[in-house]
């Protein structure tokens, strides 16, 4: 009990500069309470962060920390220390030599878990740090329980009992404490999903960061269907089921404040398949000049939104932050003395002053079917998700034609397209010069590194291809953190009016809304270039992807 005291008087000096006040009285309860060590009590709160925890043992001990790669082949001495033991000390031995024994370790300070650890090898213990995750992943290599979980392949015909005991291992402390950081590493890489994808023998983790996935680790199959099932419970999912697709959603507390995240599941042929999306309300600000809007565009995006009716089309392929876009206009618009009604399929980031409503297809609650519904609430402004159909078209121009402002999105590659789309799907010309106001074509681009600059050197555009290989802790050695969009905004003039009219073709279309002041998205993308936001690179890859 004494020496549970001093590490813990030890550890609470190491995070004391991680915490305010308040989160260290709150997490020093807990740890008592619990029994469980501070630095576990803080990172499963969100309070501070695996790495920023790693940082502290550094600096306050002047210990090596070890990463994934440098953990053995095969476990260390494997007659000699009980898995469970290891496993409850969160420690794994790494390399033996005649006089002593290197030892990886969560929590350095565990003094118990030394001893042990020396008695045991009647030698000097040489201690280095790794993260938790690091340690669990490495303890399921070396020690897993994938040949003991078999049994969980066949959920299929479950029993009661093949439930319920899915659920104890999904409900087992080490799954628990990797799906908790699992989230709070994406969150602190600012990743806007996690994808868990099963393999033969093994199931891959990638985080999607600024816009591209990258691989984050492995995992054995039987771990892996475990931290699947964890998710299910977690989103309220059925767990047993495994043959359709399912979507849920939960919130989590990482870095100290509350994180929502949608799940969606989906059947593989090696099992199933899930991806989470990061719904972080913090991190991505809901106005159009912190989302990338040039100073241009920004005033004519605004002089729409401040229309009374209408309808205001945002339009880019999937990924292109056409929601978010959105968003930022409800947000806008948002007033006390304005109803604003949106229908979206799923809610993705909630609004408070905003009446949001799931699409339920499924149940015949689609777009269309709820924007009619919407119109009996009398309502000022209504977001509809996306016009898939001429269905949902009709109704969001009638809504239009009887004083109401429409915001939508449509899957179109630029803004002139989206004319054209609304024509493809049958609606009178004449309809849509009378309702469509504008509509805004964008694509998302990754910005240059700030802290690295993008590379060595100092013409970033240039040298961004062959600095990909350099370090830099902020953007991973890619040269590039966070994203900014490239937009074109085409405004509905008397003149394009009347070529709509008439149905004038595409590239009438096109230079008349050149003539009306439209910058195109190539142009937009050469401006960030030459502001140094962003390189040509990307630009190119943005706008030939699409």
């Amino acid at each position: 009990m004494q020496m549970h005291k001093v590490r813990t008087a030890v550890l609470t000096d190491l995070v004391s500069d991680l915490l305010s006040p308040t989160e260290l009285s709150r997490a020093l309860s807990l740890a008592e309470l619990s029994g469980d060590p501070l630095d576990a009590i803080c990172t499963r709160l969100g309070l501070c962060s695996e790495r920023d925890l790693t940082q502290a043992f550094v600096k306050g001990l002047g210990l090596p920390v070890i990463g994934p790669e440098d953990f053995p082949h095969a476990a260390v001495l494997p007659d000699e220390f009980n898995p469970h033991f290891l496993k409850q000390a969160r420690c794994i031995p790494i390399a033996k030599t005649e006089r002593a024994l290197s030892v990886a370790m969560v929590n350095p300070t565990d003094s118990q878990a030394e001893l042990a650890l020396a008695f045991a090898t009647e030698g000097a213990i040489v201690k280095s740090i790794c993260t938790a995750t690091d340690f669990d992943a490495a303890w399921e290599r070396l020690y897993g329980a994938s040949s003991q979980l078999g049994y969980l392949d066949g959920v299929e015909n479950s029993t009661q009992d093949d439930v319920e005991r899915l659920q104890d291992f999904a409900s087992d402390a080490p799954v628990i404490r990797y799906v908790n950081q699992l989230v709070s590493r994406a969150v602190d890489l600012q990743a806007s999903d996690i994808h868990i994808e099963p393999a033969d023998q093994e199931y891959r983790i990638r985080f999607r960061l600024d816009g591209l996935l990258t691989e984050v680790e492995e995992q054995s199959a039987g771990f892996g269907s475990n931290v699947v099932s964890r998710l299910k419970i977690m989103a309220r999912l059925n767990i047993a089921e495994k043959r359709l697709a399912q979507d849920g959603r939960f919130s989590v507390s990482a870095r100290g404040q509350k994180i929502d995240l949608r799940v969606a599941t989906t059947p593989t042929v090696h099992g199933e398949a899930v991806v989470l999306r990061i719904l972080d309300s913090e991190r991505v600000p809901l106005n159009t000049r912190a989302l990338g809007f040039s100073p241009e565009v920004e005033a004519r995006w605004t002089q729409l939104l401040d229309r009374p009716h209408g309808i205001v089309l945002v339009t880019g392929p999937t990924g292109s932050g056409k929601s978010t876009t959105l968003y930022a206009g409800l947000t806008r618009l948002n007033r006390p003395d304005r109803k604003l009604l949106s229908i979206e399929d799923p809610v993705e980031q909630q609004i408070a002053g905003v009446n949001q409503v799931h699409a339920r297809p499924d149940i015949g609650f689609g777009f269309d079917a709820a924007l009619r519904a919407f119109l009996r609430h009398d309502p000022d402004v209504i977001m509809v998700g996306e016009i898939r159909d001429l269905e949902t078209a009709r109704t969001a121009i009638q809504a239009a034609l009887t004083g109401h402002l429409i915001l939508s999105t449509l899957n179109t590659n630029d803004a002139v397209s989206g004319i054209t789309r609304l024509l493809d799907m049958g609606i009178d010309a004449y309809l849509i010069a009378s309702t469509v106001t504008g509509i805004l074509a964008q694509r998302l681009v990754r910005k240059i590194c700030a802290t690295c600059g993008g590379g060595p050197g100092t013409d970033a555009p240039r040298e961004i291809a062959g600095a990909r290989h350099h370090s830099c802790e902020v953007c991973g050695g890619t040269g590039y953190k966070g994203r900014t969009l490239i937009a074109e905004l085409l405004v509905v003039t008397p003149e394009m009016r009347s070529l709509i009219e008439r149905q004038a073709g595409y590239d009438e279309l096109c230079r008349q809304a050149l003539a009306d002041g439209m910058i195109p998205l190539s142009e937009d993308g050469a401006a960030k270039v030459s502001a140094g936001i962003t390189t040509a690179e990307e630009i190119a890859r943005a706008t030939l992807e699409a």
